[in-house]
């Protein structure tokens, strides 16, 4: 009687082990064969549904004739038919091609070489601060000023020397969110043009830490997820229209 019930239930684990079956894999990036995290796998088969980790991994519940479905946001869904139980190796395609890490330059000046410039201009005013390491980095939202103006207004005493680093200072650094963020570095990732470039790059316009900081690719990255707020908030983020008054 024992041999038989232990028979039994060895069938019936047997069974259920059988039902259990999984298959598991990596989701790579087709292009640069990255890990991609994220990933929804769907068995649409039998309606089991699970995300990769952020290795890329996952286990999902399947078995030789189930049809997996694999989505994520910026990437081509892919379907595929399991055979066996043998790991997967997923290469996801990207919905748009990926734009090569360049960054568009005028032929001006860069920021850094306009405050040398600055300092060797002012070095009479400054005496030795003007060689000196005097930047820190504030926040400041103001454009850009004009320093010839602005030094005429200032005596060569301590404070208003002060002062006027802490002009050129701001100067400096919306130069270089001007010099990384300009129209033709945004459109090219954008694809916006006119109204909608100059509404999407002020309501979106970096800080100067941030500009500084952020790799090409996080800089590219961050513009887009962006793009997709202002796209889906186009008449809130639109610029007023000017009135005469």
């Amino acid at each position: 009687m024992r041999t038989g019930l232990a028979i039994c239930f060895f069938l019936i684990a047997v069974k259920c082990f059988s039902q259990e079956k999984t298959v598991a894999g990596i989701v790579f990036d087709k292009e640069s064969k990255a890990r991609i995290a994220s990933v929804n796998v769907h068995n649409i088969t039998t309606g089991v549904a699970v995300y990769d980790n952020l290795k890329g991994e996952f286990n999902i519940k399947a078995v030789a004739g189930d049809q997996l479905v694999f989505t994520r946001q910026e990437y081509h869904p892919d379907t595929i038919k399991v055979q066996n139980n043998t790991p997967l190796a997923i290469y996801m395609s990207r919905l748009a091609i990926q734009l090569k890490l360049v960054t568009v330059h005028d032929s001006l000046l860069t920021p850094e070489q306009q405050l040398a410039a600055t300092k060797r201009e002012y070095n009479k005013a400054y005496g030795s601060l003007a060689y000196g390491d005097f930047l820190t980095s504030p926040s400041s939202g103001s454009a850009g000023l004009s320093i010839d103006a602005l030094y005429n207004a200032f005596s060569r005493e301590g404070r208003n020397a002060a002062n006027l680093r802490q002009i050129i200072e701001r100067d400096y650094e919306q130069k270089v969110i001007d010099y990384r963020f300009n129209r033709t570095y945004v459109a090219n990732i954008t694809g916006l043009k006119d109204e909608k470039l100059t509404a999407f790059m002020f309501r979106y316009r970096p800080g100067y830490y941030t500009t500084k900081t952020l790799s090409d690719y996080d800089f590219i990255f961050m513009i887009r997820n962006n793009l997709r707020r202002f796209l889906r908030n186009q008449r809130t983020y639109s610029l007023q229209p000017l009135t005469a008054k």
